[in-house]
């Protein structure tokens, strides 16, 4: 249990990191803002347009007495709009990865040599449409799972108890361990981990996970936290990556003002 604490301590470190970087946190912000924009226009269209489309999807109930039709249909809008708030959970952090790879790149590296007792920073070698492809495909496989569990726990949600008490718990550590892996997955693509090998290394110390994605995937339900949160949790995976790697990390308090490189435009 002692990696639960672990884990969230590289959180805070993360948060601790970029606060001293500033121009670091202001460009990390850049790519959660736009996809903030896009999710919550999104989100908007189906809570003006869910109901239509629910409509539209059930003709089978325009001749029912009244109330079931409505209280049919509005059921479904509900169910609608709430998968679409926990596909937006489940996906924001891949895209917002995907829209701010360079600038998430440029700071992950950063981190690593501000604590790398020699400086340096591990460089895939490999050109940015190239790390854009591995990061895009990776992060499609890694939504499909998350998905694959999500509709789980929403179906298991409907059995009485277990569905308001169990199942939204569980719903947390998931949510918390693949937003674990998208974020320390900018770390270590760049030391050529596979995300087969990712997964592995990730459930080799699930508490440790845990520690630092569930908290995160909470603090992500509160509207525009993400944002800000985003480069702080970059900061903190690539920590945690080295950790996981076994690698050395210079100084008890990582994160310390290091020289800041210019972030690519």
């Amino acid at each position: 249990m002692r990696d639960l604490g672990v884990g969230f301590r590289y959180l805070l470190k993360g948060q601790r990191w970029v606060a001293r970087h500033g121009r670091q946190f202001g460009f990390g912000l850049l790519p959660g803002l736009i996809t903030l924009v896009l999710y919550a226009a999104a989100l908007v269209a189906l809570a003006l347009w869910g109901e239509d489309l629910v409509t539209w999807a059930t003709p089978f109930a325009d001749d029912w007495s009244s109330p079931w039709a409505g209280l049919f249909r509005g059921f479904l809008t509900a169910v609608l709009f709430a998968l679409g708030l926990l596909l937006s959970v489940l996906t924001f952090t891949a895209v917002t990865l995907l829209i701010g790879q360079p600038f998430y790149e440029n700071l992950s590296e950063q981190v690593d040599r501000d604590v790398s007792p020699d400086g340096t920073a591990p460089e895939s070698g490999l050109s940015l449409l190239r790390e854009l492809w591995i990061s895009a495909r990776d992060s499609l496989r890694i939504v499909v799972r998350a998905l694959v569990w999500g509709v789980l726990l929403f179906a298991l949600g409907f059995v009485p108890v277990i569905g308001q008490t169990v199942v939204p718990v569980i719903g947390f550590f998931v949510t918390g361990f693949f937003l674990t892996e998208e974020l320390t997955a900018v770390a270590l693509q760049r030391r050529g981990v596979e995300l087969r090998e990712r997964l592995a290394l990730l459930r080799s110390r699930k508490t440790l996970v845990w520690g630092f994605g569930t908290p995160l995937g909470l603090a992500f339900l509160v509207p525009f936290v993400a944002v800000f949160l985003m480069p702080g949790a970059v900061a903190g995976a690539t920590l945690m990556a080295r950790d996981l790697l076994g690698e050395e990390t210079a100084g008890e308090d990582a994160g310390k003002p290091g020289k800041e490189e210019d972030v690519p435009s």
